[in-house]
């Protein structure tokens, strides 16, 4: 069977997955009826904490593994090392939030009304509580994000006050520190507030900070490409993603069904990658959740990481302007072949863990399919995803030769008008959020300590191995 059609069944049958409905079990039942997010965090929390206190009772000396030099050396790639409650990832399987996949939590989550795609304050409160929420529950959540979107003065001041020439993230990691004179963790530990009450004021900043989030990087926005006008105010009416879609000054409804697509899948991907094990450091050190997320933005922020999604739409465009038009499979192959030999990689194939198609870059994939099947740019994207693979296959070195997240999120944007690529990184960042937060009260309702591995230098590391 030829590598298109293998492609085509593996597209169907992620299709048929995205649309069947999972058989109701214990594990999908709401936990509570309640619509207080914080009261239900109450409840759960306590029967976590003593979960984990029994088990490392238990099995606190058994080991998980083991580690090499290569892996010391190597980034310590694949080291079990951490604890993260929020989602899983799967080399073969993709990732899993709370034990649901993507296409789960697209059937399964709660949306707006008359939209087709889950909203993120739904996955938010499913990464805080392992159950699938209400519609009541979500808009609960809703209310009260909107309630707490109001912004300091002094950070709109340093916002507008900015650089043309200062970059998006940089700005946008500078007013989430700067936003930390609101911090309740900060000032209730000055105060001397007992370590049991951490998780409740970490849920509280985090609470606060996502709400404002979608404002402060509407700002960036309008200031670097919208000529400084300012953003609409919050509607009250309007869900977490259609107001941050409103600010930035787009009203198509497909538009904001997107961003709600968009704000969900970027959320988290298990707590190794840079911006979440950031935020978990910097957290365990018991800095804010202001100044834990704001490093792990900075993290965010580089080329290995969040910013991917702008150099992989900055490398498609390029070749689509080198090319012209629409080619043929022959003349893009010899175009991706000269690029291999030239050094280049191919942006947007391959990732540290997973063994197969990246599941975000599949949903995104249905979206384009359904909603922009006839853009010259994602069909340039669909003819990459059938001729990439079998060509880094064939070269031998990728470990992974399929496409990851960052392979489409852009082109979708672009279809909806918003070209500006530097700034793909802070919409990233603002969804990536929702995971980093979740797992951030986790981490201090279980009160995990300061985060210090032990290190080597390479002479130490010698006589450890017996080397000579």
């Amino acid at each position: 069977m030829s590598h298109a059609k293998t492609l085509g069944k593996l597209a169907n049958g992620a299709l048929k997955l995205q649309k069947c409905v999972l058989p109701a079990t214990n594990h999908c039942r709401q936990a509570s009826t309640s619509t207080n997010l914080k009261d239900v965090m109450e409840k759960i929390i306590p029967e976590k904490q003593k979960e984990v206190i029994e088990f490392r009772k238990k099995y606190g000396g058994a080991k998980v593994g083991e580690v090499t030099v290569d892996m010391m050396y190597g980034g310590m790639r694949g080291i079990r090392g951490l604890v993260t409650e929020t989602s899983v990832l799967d080399p073969d399987e993709g990732i899993r939030f709370r034990g649901y996949s993507i296409p789960e939590c697209q059937e399964k989550l709660p949306r707006a009304p008359g939209g087709e795609e889950p909203l993120p304050e739904g996955l938010f409160w499913l990464l805080l509580t392992g159950k699938i929420p209400t519609q009541e529950q979500v808009a609960a959540v809703t209310k009260e994000w909107n309630d707490r979107a109001g912004i300091p003065n002094h950070v709109i001041t340093m916002l507008n006050n900015f650089p043309s020439k200062l970059h998006p993230m940089s700005q946008f990691s500078a007013a989430i520190a700067a936003m930390n004179s609101e911090s309740k963790f900060a000032k209730a530990y000055a105060e001397g507030v007992h370590k049991s009450k951490y998780w409740e004021l970490c849920y509280e900043d985090s609470m606060d900070l996502i709400a404002k989030l979608p404002t402060v990087a509407a700002i960036i926005y309008r200031n670097l490409y919208r000529e400084g006008n300012p953003p609409d105010s919050i509607d009250k009416k309007k869900d977490w993603s259609w107001n941050y879609t409103s600010m930035l000054g787009f009203d198509d409804p497909k538009f904001v069904e997107l961003m709600r697509l968009y704000l969900t899948i970027h959320t988290d991907h298990e707590g190794g990658n840079v911006s979440a094990h950031a935020t978990h450091l910097v957290g365990s050190a018991l800095s804010d959740p202001y100044l834990s997320f704001a490093a792990g933005m900075n993290g965010l922020a580089g080329p290995l990481h969040g910013l991917a999604n702008q150099e992989v739409l900055v490398w498609t465009t390029k070749l689509q302007e080198s090319l012209g038009g629409e080619v043929t499979d022959d003349q893009l192959r010899d175009f991706i072949w000269n690029t291999l030999k030239s050094g280049q990689v191919v942006p947007g194939y391959g990732h540290a863990v997973l063994r197969k198609t990246d599941p975000r870059y599949m949903c995104q994939r249905e979206f384009a399919l359904k909603h922009l099947p006839n853009d010259p740019l994602f069909k340039l994207v669909a003819q990459l995803y059938k001729v990439v693979p079998d060509i880094l296959i064939e070269q031998g070195k990728a470990k992974n030769p399929w496409p990851n997240v960052d392979a489409h999120s852009g082109v979708l944007l672009q279809y909806y008008g918003l070209t500006e690529m530097n700034y793909y990184t802070v919409m990233f960042g603002v969804s990536r959020a929702l995971g980093v937060l979740a797992s951030l009260v986790w981490d201090r309702a279980l009160g995990l300590p300061i985060e210090r591995p032990k290190s080597f230098d390479t002479p130490g590391l010698k006589k450890l191995v017996g080397a000579s």
